[in-house]
């Protein structure tokens, strides 16, 4: 069994026991630098014999790295989106580790980067996952004026973004070509805050598929920016004296306040008017009628956005934008 002493060498210890420089004992280690390929296998095979594991500050030294990535969250998130940062996170780490690398997360808000800043200040990061983007992002505007490993978990409409999202335009239209399919014409939809860009991606879904079928878009039935649930129930009492044969909602969240509503005024779903959700989430899970909604795997999404963001860091070339598949679940709520 390896002693303590012999687990706990370092740089110095592999130098002093081989006769050379602890420059050369760190290029072995990196892959990188000016060394013969005898000496590089010598160092190697002294550390494969004594069981050195390299201190990963003295690694990153050797290779200019720091191997943490810096994953930004939303100051402002309902409870009904924690599932969602949760599983992402779990991709994150469960790559991210494979490699060595830790996760440093970072809260800002559309307004207010000051703590990503700090952290980029500090060079206390390789890269930087952002999994919020905003139409005007002061995220993207400032890592790329640095220069900085980036990349949004969601879409930007900022040229040169690297962007690991779900395939959210397609997914949206998709559904709402099958409420047009089942004849409705009064469908309405509800979503949430428009500085969000996932917000703007659901509905120029939605719009494709009115453009698709050749039918024009009721600006009356369109009700955006709505971000709490006061505003939501005023607009779902306002919706059903216009007689809408069907609401689409931006998110479980919405499709939740929604329901709630219907429920108060005595409306029956999907007898009276269905309903549907451009997102499934944990407030959608148990509510009976079930409800149609469209499902995304967020822990994919991790880790297909830390394969990326560390394959940039290596500067291996990625696609610039990479969409993830989706599965639009049909329920009882649109029968």
């Amino acid at each position: 069994m390896e002693s303590e002493e012999n687990k706990n060498i370092t740089i110095a210890d592999v130098a002093e026991a081989l006769g050379v420089s602890k420059t050369t004992v760190s290029r072995a280690i990196s892959g990188k630098g000016r060394i013969g390929e005898a000496t590089r296998e010598r160092v190697l095979s002294y550390i494969r014999e004594h069981d050195y594991q390299p201190n990963v500050i003295a690694k990153g030294l050797a290779q200019s790295k720091t191997f943490n990535l810096c994953v930004v969250m939303p100051e402002h998130y309902g409870m009904s989106d924690l599932t969602f940062f949760q599983d992402c996170l779990f991709g994150i780490e469960k790559i991210s580790g494979t490699v060595g690398y830790d996760v440093l997360i970072c809260i800002c808000n559309s307004q207010d980067i000051s703590s990503l800043e700090r952290i980029i200040s500090n060079h206390k990061v390789d890269g930087v996952l952002l999994m919020c983007s905003y139409v005007k992002d002061a995220q993207v505007e400032f890592l790329q004026e640095k220069g900085v490993p980036f990349l949004t978990i969601g879409s930007s409409n900022y040229s040169g973004v690297i962007q690991v999202d779900h395939d959210h335009r397609s997914a949206c239209r998709e559904l709402t070509e099958l409420m047009i399919l089942k004849g409705l014409e009064r469908i309405a939809l509800i979503g949430g805050n428009e500085t969000h860009m996932v917000t703007k991606t659901r509905y120029a879904g939605f719009s494709d598929a009115y453009e698709q079928y050749g039918r024009e878009i009721d600006p009356a039935l369109v009700h955006l920016g709505l971000d709490n649930p006061v505003l939501i129930d005023k607009t779902v009492r306002e919706l059903i004296t216009m007689s809408v044969d069907a609401i689409l909602c931006m998110d479980d969240a919405v499709a939740n306040n929604v329901l709630k509503t219907l429920r108060e005024l005595h409306v029956k779903v999907p007898g009276d008017v269905k309903v549907a959700s451009f997102y499934n989430g944990l407030l959608l899970e148990n509510h009976l009628p079930a409800i149609t909604a469209l499902s995304f795997n967020a822990r994919e999404l991790g880790m297909v956005a830390c394969r990326t963001i560390l394959d940039v860091i290596e500067g291996v070339e990625v696609p610039q934008r990479n969409l993830l598949s989706y599965e639009v679940v049909m329920k009882e709520s649109t029968q």
